[in-house]
Order: structure tokens, then sequence, then C-alpha cells
């Protein structure tokens, strides 16, 4: 480790909670009824856009009705790309032929895009056409807000006093749309095409390099893709390399650029929270637990990054691990990366994860069987983080002696057990799958490197569907029908087996009468609940996953250090 890696991974955590005020107080202005400077523009659109579908901003919606708008948003979506990829070959602006892609990969890519995993079991410049790329950006438009509108009406149970509704999910979305995804986006793609990403509709240029044959460089609407990927916490590259292409990331600017974008709403999320509920002090408790488990996996991957490996130490070339990893970002920059991609829960790489020291890469993997609430995606880690809270407060309870209380609601058995459920039905699917693949024919086909590696990259694959992430460990058969079923299988299970008990647990305190503090309250805006959010994250998570990361990655990373090592496979 340099201290030149060191400062570079401070002052961007220092930049990324400095920009947590104003984006949060942006945010609050969207959602709360506040001016905004986009407002003279934005407000009669906003007006036609009812009008024309006859959607009334003033009826609002029972937590039923509202998660009920928000799956036939989603499903539409999916029906539209997945008819799209499937006559891909009929449609026009594909200069290079590329064909349909089949039923499981359909499928599996519509059901990514669909739920903000953007898990890609393909070569994006390979495989899709510049028409089924674009539809891609819209789905990567549309798919981050309902996260978004999900923690919005979680929030709002929290903060009404009285009522039974949770707010309307069309005007959240469009909101959503209009104020927030869509000036960001054109702003960001003219940013990135200044910082050298490309943007057109070309065909592929055909290279002779010096040591003879030819090389084909995609062209394409990159910048108009990674601008709204980057933000939206979406994952899904033009290039199958993500951030690693130097197209995509033309220097170390701009991927420090893409990582603000990436973190900068999720951040903003927790001070819209503290500002929403009254008390800012709850939203920066909850970003400084966020904040330092962050900053605490990020050192440790930089740490085994940087250590390199003991086996070619042995061969006299000291120097940290460079397989996988662009020289022009190093193992400082791609440790941060590739761990914020995991806490952030975009997906997006700029190294190969595959590649990673075993604990380097056990890191990415632990922060996205925590359920992504380390930062985390468009409300989807705070919605996480705010469930820990609330079974959090439930222990302080029983320490205590009474019934716990959550931003003044008392919180009882319902709301402890849909906060388990949120975490145990994602649990249980990684697991399951996973258990699945390494004992049936159909998923052994793709497991190509034996022992723990290989059961590392299984559990990486099922955590990253469930978790809705879309980064992959690499060296998995990820295109099989096995694997693109069951991956898809699972990134609806962690998709709406969340939503459904965290609605569920607003629907219920917004009934609630508020209930003021005492002498036997549990403050949740001291850092001592910062403490005690963070124990039950890691404590939840050490007491389901360290079995199977045992067997994994700490099992080949002691495996490694005695100077083992197991065979390739084919």
């Amino acid at each position: 480790m340099t201290i030149p890696g060191i400062l570079g991974i401070l002052v961007f955590t220092a930049a990324a909670v400095a920009i947590a005020k104003p984006v949060g107080l942006y945010l609050y202005a969207v959602f709360n009824g506040g001016r905004t400077w986009l407002d003279p523009v934005m407000r009669p659109l906003e007006k036609r856009i009812y009008r024309w579908t006859g959607v009334n901003p003033a009826q609002e919606m029972r937590w039923t009705q509202y998660f009920l708008a928000l799956l036939a948003f989603n499903v539409v979506g999916f029906v539209f790309l997945y008819i799209f990829l499937r006559i891909q070959a009929g449609l026009p602006f594909n200069p290079q032929h590329l064909k349909d892609l089949g039923p499981h990969l359909s499928f599996n890519t519509a059901v990514s895009f669909m739920t903000n995993t953007n898990w890609q079991a393909y070569g994006g410049e390979f495989t899709m056409s510049y028409v089924s790329q674009t539809m891609l950006v819209v789905q990567q438009v549309l798919s981050p807000i309902t996260g978004l509108a999900m923690v919005v009406a979680f929030i709002r149970g929290f903060t009404r006093k009285s009522g039974n509704s949770l707010g309307n999910f069309w005007v959240d979305l469009v909101r959503a749309v209009l104020w927030i995804m869509l000036p960001v986006s054109v702003i960001s793609t003219l940013v990135l095409v200044a910082l050298g990403t490309p943007q057109n509709w070309m065909p592929y240029v055909t290279a002779h390099p010096l040591q003879g044959g030819t090389q084909s460089i995609a062209q394409g609407p990159v910048a108009s893709m990674t601008a709204p990927m980057q933000f939206g916490d979406n994952g899904g590259g033009y290039f199958n390399m993500n951030a690693g292409q130097p197209y995509e990331a033309a220097s170390a600017a701009s991927l420090m650029f893409q990582s603000l974008l990436g973190v900068s709403l999720p951040v903003g999320l927790t001070y819209y929270f503290g500002k929403a509920v009254k008390d800012t002090r709850q939203g920066w408790v909850i970003l400084g637990a966020m904040v330092a488990m962050f900053l605490g996996g990020t050192f440790v991957t930089y740490h085994a990054e940087a250590a390199g490996n003991p086996l070619i130490h042995r061969l006299g070339l000291k120097g940290p691990n460079m397989e996988g990893k662009e020289v022009r970002f190093g193992p400082a920059l791609s440790s941060l990366f590739e761990t914020l991609t995991t806490a952030v829960s975009w997906g997006s790489t700029a190294a190969a994860n595959d590649s990673l020291m075993p604990i380097g890469g056990m890191v990415p993997l632990f922060n996205m069987m925590s359920g992504e609430v380390i930062i985390g995606a468009w409300g989807v880690g705070l919605l996480g983080m705010l469930s820990f809270a609330i079974l959090a407060v439930f222990l302080a309870g029983l320490m205590v002696g009474r019934t716990p209380e959550y931003l003044g609601k008392k919180i009882q058995s319902f709301e402890v057990k849909m906060a388990v459920l949120a975490m145990i039905v994602p649990t249980f699917v990684i697991l399951g799958f996973t258990a699945w693949a390494v004992s049936s024919k159909g998923g052994q086909a793709g497991i190509y490197n034996p022992g723990p590696h290989g059961l590392s990259e299984v559990l990486y694959a099922y955590s990253s569907g469930v978790g809705n992430n879309g980064s992959a460990f690499g060296g998995l058969g990820a295109a099989l029908p096995f694997y693109t079923w069951t991956v898809g299988l699972a990134m609806l299970f962690g998709r709406f087996a969340m939503y459904i008990p965290a609605l569920a647990i607003a629907g219920s305190v917004i009934n609630k009468k508020t209930v003021p503090p005492s002498a036997g309250t549990f403050p949740t805006n001291t850092w001592l609940f910062g403490v005690l959010l963070i124990g039950t994250v890691v404590i939840v998570g050490a007491l389901v996953f360290f079995p199977a990361l045992a067997l994994g990655p700490l099992a080949e990373h002691f495996a490694l250090w005695a100077g083992h090592v197991f065979g390739g496979g084919s």
C-alpha cells in the first residue's frame, strides 16, 4: 500500500460525503413539493404527461396498490425488452448483422435490466446491435427509479402522522425521470464525451496492428449508455470489459467522475431521509455506518492486492497483484472501484474480479451478501439499511426491556418479521441455488475452475443476481442455459422479495401514532446506534454466510499461502 493510494481513497470518500447534503436537499425539493431550477421546464411537461396517460396525481395509493403499480411497470418493461432481443436481427442499426438472442439469454437479459441488475451473460459489443443497446439504455433509465420510489414510499410510512397511503407511484416515477435521471444523464454524457468516451453510430473500425492480422474496434453510442448506467447504478456496460475498456473510461479522471456519479444519489438519499424525518442526524448516522463499512472493505481489498501473490514472490518477482488490472489504474484505484461497485450495487467493473486475491475477492462478495446495504443503489441500499435499523432497535429494545421504537413509531412483531423476511429470502436463494449448481450436472458444466475458487465463482454469481448487482467473478459458464435461467430467477427473487416486506412495514407503521421519546427510548441519532447498526449488519452476514465463505475464498487464501494451488479445468 502506498501513501498516494491511501490518500486517493480517502479523498474520494470525503468528496462522496460532501455531496450528500446538496443532493439530499435537491431530492427533498423534488419529492416534497419544493422549488428547483428545472421547474419552469418540467412542471408543464409533467402536467401534460398526467393528462396524456390519465393519471390523477392527487390520488394516493395504499401499499398494496403501490406495489401492484410498480410490478405492472416492471412487467411491461420486461416484455418489451424481451421482444426486441428476440427480433434483433430484423431491426435497423445493426451494421455488424448480429443475430437474435435465444430464449434463455433473452430472458436472462430482459430480467437483468428490468430489475436494475444488468448482469451480462454476453459480450456487449459482440452480441447487441445499436438498437438493442439503446433499448437497454431505456431500462437503465427506468429500472433504478423503482428502487428510488420504494424508499420514498417507505420513508413516508414513518413520517406521516395519519392515513394509510404511501403516495402515488406514477407521480414518483414521472418526477424521478424528469427532474433527476434525464437532466443528469444528459449533462454526464457531455462530460464523458469531453473526457474521451465516443458517441457515434459508425460501423466498427478494422485496425491493422503492427504484429499483423486485424482487430475490430467497436464504435457506437457509448457515452449515452455509460452516463445513465453509472448514475443509475446499473452496471451493464456497452463493452464486456466495462470501465476496463479505454473507450468507456479513457483516464483515471473519467473513472473517478463515473465513481462519484454512481455514489451521488445513494449518499444523497441518506441526507434526504434525515431531512424527511426532521432530524438530519438520523441520516448522518446511517451514512456514517455505510462509509465506515465501505472504507474497511476498501482497505482490506487494497492491502490484499498490494501484498501480491506469495507464489509469485517465491520466484523472486516482488510487487502487487497486477493480474487482471488496468495498468492505468493500478491496485489502488482498482481496489477502490471494485469495492465501490459492490458496495453501491451498480456492478460495473474496472478490473477482473476473478483475478483478485482470495481476500480481495471476498470483500466484494460479502458486500453483496450483506444485502447491498453498504451505501447501496438507488433506494435499495437505504431500504435494506433501514430494515437492519429496525432489527437493531429491536435488539436494543430487548436489552432495555421495553417495546422498541424507531422514529417515534413502535416496532412490534409484524415489523420485525417483515424485516427478517427481507433478509432470509435472498439468503435462502443464494445458498440454495449455489448448492444446486455445485451438485448438478448442469451447474457443474459451467464451473471451469476446481476447488474453492470455483465455489467462490458460483457464490458470486448468485450473490450478484440476488443483490441486483450485475458484476461477475468470471471463469464461469454464465451463458449456459442452467445459469441464465437460475440467475434470472435469482434476480427476480432478489428484487421483489425485498420490496414486498418493505412496503408492508411502511403500510403498517403509517397507521401507528407517533410516540414521544422517553427515558427508556434508545436514541437512533448517535454514534452508539451507528456502531450497533454496523454490528448488526456484520454479525448477521457472518452468521449466515461464514460457512460458505470458509469453503470458498478463505480456504483458497490459506491454501495459497501454504503453497497449494488447484489445477485448471476446461
